[in-house]
């Protein structure tokens, strides 16, 4: 006989029951999210597997369009060079109507902005507003009259200033437009000339007109050197020449560029050896061919019967391991010859060799020479010469003056309305330009300044209030030498531009406009490198000591600017004022210490004569200081990692000299001293004494009275 549970057990049963599926569910629901996550992160990470392979995808479309571009800027040059003969036959002939200039080529007075006036407040827009009284309705009215007449006469002054900036501009564009005018008519005049001797058969017009007629033509592709040396035959009516032609590296040596992903670079496949040689041994037929064929289409008075031109190429000769010019070609030409051929359509090599009985090297890629037939000088009359690095003018040496206009006609040509100022009062200011352009130009300040050593942060500092105080929209510092780090880091954020001369020269090049620093060969200043911390302008430096010398070169971390100076003393105080080396003492009496350009990684550099000191000095203390014009909150603790590296007169590096860093709250240090020891021999003492009122606190502990 069964037994009926009782009702207590019947609900206890029937809560586990409940319970249990609840935590059925909530484990389901858990297992469900679970899995839903999983699902997700596997989504994910096929989302991100499929980015990953993108970005590799999208990567490397990009590094073989790269490899593509290449090959397609390889195929260029040789299709350049394949067709350049044909190219230059294409070309127009010159004349000596190319030389002449028109009054329609100046430029007519364009003052921008300046000719509009300034707008003047309209009365309607400064009418009472408001006012539930009689006096607040006088009183509105009032203060409404008060400002249109502020306002009135504020444009009345900013339209006096604008006549008066129009008719100043007005005035030195009509000088500049005069001498532009004149210049124009003495050239036109100077073409005359030349014409008159030309169909004089004079020797010296027709050696300028064809130099002439050969520099202007402009198909030769890039890396072709211009450089030439002629004479005129005038009884036989020929002219003799030497044409530099371009060196073998003209052929690319690449032939393709391809993307390997494996290594992630780039492989060039090398053009053979065979087909480069044969390329250039085109091209330099090519290029006699067309050098010819442009002096007989330029021969307007039938002055030329025959042309004897040799090509060379400036290299090392093999022979004797100097350079020197190589003679790879050479040819003489009568014009009948020519003008029987279809230059256009021959085959360079076949025509120079066959056709015209030329000679070219068979192996010019080996400087295999050959034998010229008449050289220029060999005619007994005056040999000229153009293209040569001495035909640019040394910008170091021109006239302030010239160099001046220079600038001024550098942006005229690119598109700038641009004149050189008066040399008195200029205010700073040695020539102005407007650019047209509505959004980025406007009124231009230019300095230019002709200096071998660095331009001081200084000369930048003093543009810069020129520019504020002119009201201009941009300041331009031109030089022939370089800016420093002190420079760079003032004009940054503000409307200055530096333009240092290796920049000037580029920019020259450029318009079609000539200049260079210095003789061929000599490494022009750059601002890549670090600069002293003074100015020269060019003038005869102080005699140098013929004893051997030291430079001491400075490093550091950060990017504080510096100014570091050197005391020469005897003790702890310095002889003189003029034994103190600083921005503006850039070296003692008779040279023994000076500034001078540092090596690439110095930031300042010291030049030091130790057996040429005075003999009383015993040592040579080295400081630095923060620039409170271009860094004027800082402190050295931004000055960590410095050095001093001692170098021979040759620049070898003698030894590293630590120096201590900088502290927060000191703005001058002392980084050591060269103390001299018995036998005139000198070693380095390690500084480190810091000072929170600048270079002035220092210089005084050594006997420097600063007013």
């Amino acid at each position: 006989m069964s037994r009926r549970s009782s009702g207590l057990i019947g609900v206890w049963a029937e809560a586990q029951r409940q319970q249990q599926r609840q935590q059925e569910a909530r484990r389901r629901a858990s297992m469900q999210q679970q899995r839903q996550r999983e699902r997700e992160q596997r989504a994910q990470e096929r989302d991100a597997a499929r980015a990953t392979r993108e970005q590799q995808a999208a990567y490397r479309q990009s590094r073989e369009a790269d490899a593509r571009l290449r090959t397609q800027e390889l195929d260029a040059r040789v299709e350049a060079l394949t067709g350049l003969l044909a190219a230059g036959c294409a070309a127009q002939p010159f004349t000596t109507g190319s030389l002449r200039r028109t009054q329609e080529s100046i430029e007519p007075f364009a003052p921008g902005a300046l000719a509009q006036p300034v707008a003047m407040p309209d009365p309607a827009r400064y009418q009472a507003q408001g006012g539930w009284t009689a006096n607040c309705r006088d009183r509105a009215q009032q203060e409404a009259q008060a400002a249109y007449q502020r306002d009135w006469d504020a444009a009345q002054l900013a339209e006096t200033e604008r006549r008066r900036q129009l008719a100043e501009y007005r005035d030195r564009y009509d000088a500049w437009a005069a001498a532009r005018l004149a210049e124009v008519q003495g050239l036109d005049e100077g073409v005359d000339e030349l014409v008159a001797g030309l169909r004089a058969a004079d020797p010296g017009a027709v050696v300028e007109y064809f130099s002439a007629a050969l520099y202007a033509a402009a198909i030769w592709p890039e890396g072709f050197p211009r450089r030439l040396s002629c004479s005129y035959d005038r009884g036989a009516k020929q002219l003799v020449l030497d044409w530099e032609l371009p060196a073998f590296d003209v052929v690319p040596a690449a032939k393709s560029v391809r993307y390997v992903a494996s290594s992630d670079e780039e492989r060039e496949a090398a053009r053979p050896a065979a087909q480069r040689r044969a390329l250039y041994r085109d091209t330099l037929a090519q290029s006699v061919l067309l050098v010819v064929r442009d002096l007989f289409a330029a021969d307007e008075y039938g002055v030329l019967e025959s042309v004897a031109l040799n090509g060379f190429v400036d290299d090392v000769d093999p022979a004797t391991g100097r350079r020197a010019e190589i003679f790879l070609a050479t040819v003489m030409v009568e014009r009948t010859a020519l003008a029987a051929l279809n230059l256009a359509q021959v085959s360079a090599v076949d025509c120079l060799v066959d056709a015209l009985h030329g000679q070219l090297s068979a192996r010019p890629d080996q400087r295999a020479a050959v034998r010229p037939l008449r050289r220029p000088g060999e005619l007994g009359a005056g040999v000229v010469s153009h293209g040569s690095d001495e035909d640019e003018p040394d910008l170091f040496v021109m006239d302030p003056i010239e160099f001046e206009v220079l600038v001024a006609e550098l942006f005229r040509a690119r598109g700038m309305r641009a004149v050189t100022t008066q040399r008195s009062n200029d205010g700073g200011v040695d020539v102005e330009a407007l650019d047209a352009d509505p959004i980025s130009g406007g009124r231009i300040i230019v300095q230019v300044k002709r200096y071998r050593n660095t331009v001081p942060p200084t000369a930048v500092r003093d543009l810069y209030g020129t520019v504020q105080g002119a009201g201009a929209n941009k300041g331009v510092l031109v030089t022939t030498s370089g800016f420093g780090p002190g420079s760079y880091a003032f004009a940054q954020g503000k409307p200055l531009t530096l333009v240092s001369g290796a920049e000037l020269v580029d920019l020259l090049h450029e318009c079609g406009l000539r200049g260079r620093l210095g003789e061929r060969g000599e490494r022009a200043p750059s601002s890549e490198r670090t600069p002293t911390l003074v100015d020269t302008p060019l003038a005869p430096a102080a005699s140098e000591p013929e004893d051997d010398f030291n430079v001491l070169g400075m490093t550091w971390a950060g990017a504080v600017a510096l100014d570091v100076c050197v005391l020469v003393c005897e003790g702890n105080r310095v002889l003189d004022d003029d034994h103190f080396v600083f921005f503006n003492n850039r070296e003692v009496p008779g040279g023994s210490v000076r500034m001078v350009p540092g090596a690439v990684e110095d930031r300042a550099a010291v030049r030091v004569a130790f057996d040429a000191l005075p003999p009383r000095a015993d040592r040579l203390v080295l400081v630095a200081s923060v620039d409170p014009e271009v860094n004027p909150d800082a402190d050295l603790s931004g000055f960590t990692d410095a050095g001093i590296l001692l170098r021979d007169a040759t620049g070898a590096e003698l030894d590293r000299l630590p120096v201590s860093d900088g502290r927060a709250g000191e703005t001058a240090l002392v980084l050591g001293s060269f103390r001299r020891r018995p036998g005139d021999d000198w070693d380095f003492v390690l500084g480190g004494r810091g000072y929170t009122g600048g270079l002035e606190a220092l210089i005084g502990d050594f006997g420097i009275e600063v007013e």
